[in-house]
């Protein structure tokens, strides 16, 4: 029988982004007890969020849903200007899980909205990072695009193309957004970008991670749910550079026939995708296919995020 390796990426998993959101969470129901609130997933990963609502988390779509006074939760995706007016409104008692990475380009947008520049947003429609930036954005004369793809790019048109700028979403494929970014630049020469990429480390390093383990593999696991954005570009991006790839919450979501044939097998994770999963994923696979287990070097991340005052040990 042929021996097989598994390969796994570094980096992989969560990001100091998400690391901070669970962390607001957890932090928020020692002090005041269950049940705390919060505003959409706080991240999107299905273990993580049920794991939360053992802990006393209650998760709900709309502020109407929360009694008036309870302490909520705003999701590390970010929410719009408004989303935080009610909570104000209802005389809620919130913290903030917002990535700061996504805060930066909400302050970008909330900057070119004051300039009255038009905006065009790279992003994908609906997702609530999407929302809450575009939810962000005012300004007397300007207005605000949503781009989600190359073709997209080619066609926007906007009222002000001497006077526009652009963001991004923080968790879209880094090359197909250089392109998207290249078009723009081509249509609108005047156009104003940020001064530092909007898609976060964390993003970049585990798409790094996955083209060196693409060289490497004839099959990517990528650990994350349907709903995560960046595990889904992970799997795209592993697809892209010629190997087939899936992306699973669990064990049991393997087609493990399709692995029969492979030598060597990638896994990865995507930054809402807690280590407690993927090495339960790994045992599992190692012991199934008999499998030697390889970590592959890569970025060492150090990068941790403050938590809001109210809920810093004293």
């Amino acid at each position: 029988m042929q021996s097989k390796t598994i390969k796994l990426a570094n980096p992989r998993g969560f990001c100091a982004g998400v690391d901070r959101a669970i962390d607001i969470v957890n932090i928020a129901l020692d002090k005041f007890g269950p049940p705390v609130y919060v505003r959409h997933e706080v991240v999107h990963n299905r273990k993580v969020v049920q794991d939360l609502k053992i802990r006393g988390a209650r998760f709900v779509d709309n502020l109407d849903e929360v009694p008036e006074g309870s302490v909520t939760i705003f999701s590390a995706h970010g929410v719009s200007e408004k989303v935080e007016s009610q909570a104000k409104k209802y005389n809620l008692n919130f913290f903030d899980a917002t990535c700061p990475l996504v805060t930066k380009v909400h302050m970008e947008v909330i900057r070119h909205g004051r300039a009255n520049r038009d905006i065009i947003l790279i992003g994908h429609e609906g997702h609530p990072e999407v929302e809450g930036t575009m939810g962000r954005y005012f300004s007397q004369n300007g207005k605000i695009y949503l781009v989600q793809d190359l073709e997209e790019a080619k066609e926007v048109s906007v009222n002000q193309p001497e006077n526009v700028a652009y963001v991004s979403q923080t968790t879209l494929s880094v090359d197909e957004t250089k392109d998207i970014i290249s078009e723009l630049t081509e249509k609108f020469p005047s156009i104003v970008g940020p001064k530092k990429d909007d898609i976060c480390y964390a993003t970049q390093n585990r798409q790094d991670a996955v083209k060196q383990l693409a060289l490497e593999t004839d099959y990517i696991i990528v650990v994350g749910s349907k709903a995560s954005s960046n595990s889904n570009r992970l799997k795209e991006l592993a697809n892209k550079c010629g190997v087939n790839s899936v992306l699973i919450d669990e064990f049991s979501d393997l087609d493990l026939n399709e692995l029969k044939d492979c030598k060597n097998i990638g896994l990865t994770a995507g930054a809402s995708a807690p280590e407690s999963k993927v090495q339960e994923i790994i045992s599992n696979l190692s012991i199934f296919l008999d499998a030697e287990i390889e970590e592959k070097g890569g970025v060492k991340e150090n990068i941790s995020f403050k938590l809001p005052p109210e809920l810093r040990a004293s």
